[in-house]
């Protein structure tokens, strides 16, 4: 059986389901294909139900944190509250209903299946051959990846999907991965009482941030309780009687009620039949494309999201997404721009970051400036007292006289990190950052702080924290 359609969207995740949409919405013939949940990982089993357990487990830390500042206060936890919420306001038991609905009423045609590229503008999808006048987009997101740890394949691990579907907190877990994903459970089920260590086989919590952001999360963490092992290898994982046994290459072997594997994703390329249409993916480790997302090597061909190794972020595949529906649409707009791609852990301080660490700068050539800013040392951070914890750090090119990078730590990290993206993205010089208005008091007010350590750019690049 064969159909002829203008798109096929293959995937309908965030960005799938955002570029499907919008092309159905244009007038287009547009054909959505979706063999899991149509929306993908983040509203199902990522950022939106993580970020209900992160907002619950935050409520009971502030609780603790009233005595010595507003008088008394009990709060027993309750995970039962947050797994319900979790089922009915978020996923709606794990139902894509209206998601699909969405998208058909737009006047787009939803397929339930996998789907496979059948030459240059053919999809095999469910028992039907849809042959595409304008284009495919591959929007096949990204799935977790287990590092090859002897044992691992034989034991019933979690990934996130199983953490944030759980019903109740375990009396104790073990994380495999001190990244965001890892980091962002742990605390939240620490919160309610579980018992958390998290292992890291790299020299420090959340690698890709700042050495400054990862001592801060770092003692954090171990401050509620958390053990947090660093440079430490896991060389076996075994199962039995309802525990996990995790053995470490110190010799150590550590145990825990369940086990989360935390420690990144890949793009998911394999069996789509990308060779179909001249692209050699085999060894690939994401889809390569061009500004326009518009696949190399492969006329009539985008891809976005994940898949693009472009980093595991809703916001970017939305991004992607709306270029690609530009492209194809005929609309005016910019090339894809990663300059001041933000990202935001969402642990307690939170750790936001735009651009360049001070390392990649550095490693890029640049003369590199640094400014420094303590969150409690700022007025709001005195105020706010307990869970004030944060920072704020500047990366700046010394030549340009140009932020390339930014992190802001703290109870706001996330919220504070917007103007510094604005600032890295339009390229403000700093002098103009520098004699600026900064609300008082506010979180957003050690920027200031931290320009001043920046100091003058024209000095050379010994000043700040470089």
């Amino acid at each position: 059986m064969a159909r002829d359609t203008d798109v096929v969207v293959i995937g309908m995740g965030v960005a799938g389901e955002h570029v499907a949409g919008r092309l159905a919405e244009a007038g287009l013939d547009v054909v959505g294909v979706e063999a899991e949940l149509v929306g993908g990982e983040c509203p199902y089993w990522a950022c939106v139900p993580s970020k209900m357990m992160i907002r619950a487990g935050n409520l009971l830390a502030e609780a603790r944190r009233v005595p010595g500042m507003a008088g008394t206060a009990e709060a027993a936890p309750d995970f039962a509250q947050v797994a319900a919420r979790i089922r009915g306001e978020a996923t709606d038991d794990w139902n894509d209903r209206a998601a699909v609905d969405r998208f058909t009423a737009k006047g787009g045609h939803f397929v339930r299946g996998r789907a496979r590229l059948a030459g240059p503008g053919r999809v095999e999808a469910d028992g039907t051959v849809f042959a595409a006048r304008r284009g495919i987009v591959v929007a096949t997101g990204s799935s977790p990846q287990a590092p090859p740890v002897p044992g691992l394949d034989t034991v019933p691990y979690w990934t996130n999907r199983d953490a944030v579907a759980a019903e109740e907190a375990p009396g104790s877990l073990l994380v495999l991965g001190g990244g965001a994903v890892g980091l962002e459970l742990a605390q939240a089920f620490a919160r309610f009482g579980t018992a958390v260590t998290v292992v890291e086989a790299a020299d420090r919590l959340l690698p890709p941030e700042e050495p400054e952001a990862s001592a801060l999360v770092t003692g954090v963490l171990r401050g509620q309780g958390i053990t947090v092992l660093t440079g430490a290898r896991a060389t076996r994982v075994r199962y039995g009687d309802g525990t996990f046994r995790l053995s470490l290459d110190s010799g150590e072997e550590l145990g825990a009620q369940r086990l989360l594997v935390a420690t990144g994703r890949r793009p998911v390329l394999a069996g789509l039949g990308l060779e179909t249409v001249g692209l050699d993916v085999a060894g690939a480790r994401a889809l390569e494309v061009d500004g326009r997302m518009r696949a190399a090597g492969a006329d009539g061909v985008w891809g976005i999201g994940d898949v693009t190794g472009r980093g595991a972020f809703t916001h970017v595949a939305m991004y992607q997404a709306e270029i690609v529906a530009r492209d194809l649409l005929g609309e005016p707009g910019p090339e894809a721009d990663y300059r001041a791609l933000p990202r935001v852990t969402f642990t307690d301080p939170e750790v936001g970051s735009v651009g360049l660490t001070e390392h990649q700068a550095r490693e890029r050539g640049l003369r590199v400036r640094t400014g420094t800013a303590q969150v409690p040392s700022s007025t709001r951070g005195w105020i706010h007292k307990a869970g004030n914890e944060g920072l704020v750090k500047l990366v700046a090119d010394a030549d340009r006289g140009v932020l390339v990078g930014a992190t802001s730590a703290g109870p706001a990290g996330g919220e504070v990190l917007y103007g510094l993206a604005v600032a890295v993205q339009a390229e403000v010089p700093v002098a103009r950052l520098r004699h600026m208005i900064f609300a008082y008091p506010t979180f957003h007010r050690a920027v200031e702080a931290a320009l001043t350590d920046l100091g003058d750019l024209d000095r050379g690049a010994s000043g700040g924290s470089s």
